[in-house]
């Protein structure tokens, strides 16, 4: 893929008004957001603002830092309907210690990755899966505190 046919992408998506603050709902809609977050550095390789929603202990996220930094849209790594979509948060729950926990169906297309510029195509089929996400507060808003993904063993 060529420089000229990468898709523009514009600015990193700034978090919306309904996800400000530390309820449920803006809890539930924190993770859309971050679901865009992950989609933009899918695109760009720029991970500044998928990290800077993260906690800074956040393994999961310092993965997905670490893959989209490697393989995306912009370097060629990442050809077709990459982007993940969030179906819906399917539990959400405040714990003890003051953190939101659950989970969200996701779903995305097919696409082609490459794990380096003149590496082989990998063809990979739409799929489907879950987000398992712990939410922590910080400066009166939700970060993610971690995060996993997993795939539905039949997208």
């Amino acid at each position: 893929m060529s420089a000229s046919q990468v898709p523009e992408v514009g600015a990193a998506p700034l978090r919306p008004v309904k996800a400000v603050g530390l309820s449920l709902a803006t809890g539930s809609a924190f993770v859309g957001y971050y679901i865009e977050l992950l989609n933009y550095s899918y695109a760009t390789g720029d991970t500044v603002p998928l990290l800077a929603e993260s906690d800074k202990g956040c393994v999961g996220c310092k993965g997905i830092a670490e893959y989209t930094r490697k393989i995306n849209v912009k370097n060629g790594g990442l050809e077709g309907d990459y982007a993940d979509h969030l179906v819906a948060v399917t539990k959400i729950y405040r714990g003890q210690s003051g953190r939101l926990g659950g989970s969200a169906a996701m779903k995305s297309g097919t696409y082609v990755e490459r794990s380096s510029p003149g590496a082989s195509p990998v063809p990979q089929e739409s799929s489907t899966g879950m987000m398992q996400f712990t939410l922590s507060p910080s400066g009166g808003d939700w970060v993610m505190y971690e995060m996993e993904i997993k795939e539905d063993e039949a997208g």
